[in-house]
């Protein structure tokens, strides 16, 4: 299956980093199954980014096989407000669409910081990606696989527990090997 090469990263990056660390403990068995949808948007406009993530959903709701969406922005998107706001704005484009409880938007940023956090701390790296990405999933999918998981609560604590012990030098070479293709 052909890959263009912005997909290839983020694919190395959720094999090497998401699933590798196990930041998300439901990545892997969508991943190693193919059922997470790449869309790539090489426009850098607002208004491209949300008719792409208008279409996912919409291709989502046509196939109930795939579990999971991304939409990968390696265009635009560079300032990490600008993406916020883009975030925003798909997380109003679900509620005004009609997808509230059915789809949830997950964010993850080459510069990706967390709201009180110092940019240098190591935890910010569970939601640094390669380019900006939109991350669909399918809430009924994910109440599931959370109902199925001990303490899912923890997850988020043990990922900052684990990214602070491996410290910041680690986890910047660790994202930076994922951008060699």
């Amino acid at each position: 299956m052909f890959m263009e090469p912005e997909v290839q990263l983020v694919h190395k990056w959720i094999t090497e980093v998401v699933v590798g660390l196990n930041f998300c403990p439901f990545a892997a068995r969508p991943l190693k199954t193919g059922k997470i949808h790449f869309t790539l948007n090489k426009e850098a406009t607002l208004k491209s980014a949300l008719e792409t993530f208008a279409k996912v959903c919409s291709m989502l709701d046509d196939d109930d096989e795939m579990e999971t969406a991304i939409v990968v922005l390696p265009e635009g998107f560079a300032s990490f407000q600008e993406y916020l706001y883009l975030v925003d704005c798909c997380e109003q484009l679900i509620v005004k669409e009609g997808y509230e409880g059915v789809y949830q938007v997950a964010s993850f940023h080459p510069e990706y910081v967390f709201h009180g956090s110092d940019e240098n701390d190591p935890a910010n790296f569970t939601n640094r990606s390669p380019f900006p990405l939109i991350h669909l999933l399918r809430e009924e999918m994910l109440e599931n696989a959370l109902e199925k998981y001990p303490h899912p609560e923890k997850i988020p604590e043990n990922n900052i527990e684990m990214t602070r012990k491996l410290g910041l030098e680690h986890m910047k070479s660790l994202f930076l090997a994922c951008l060699k293709g």
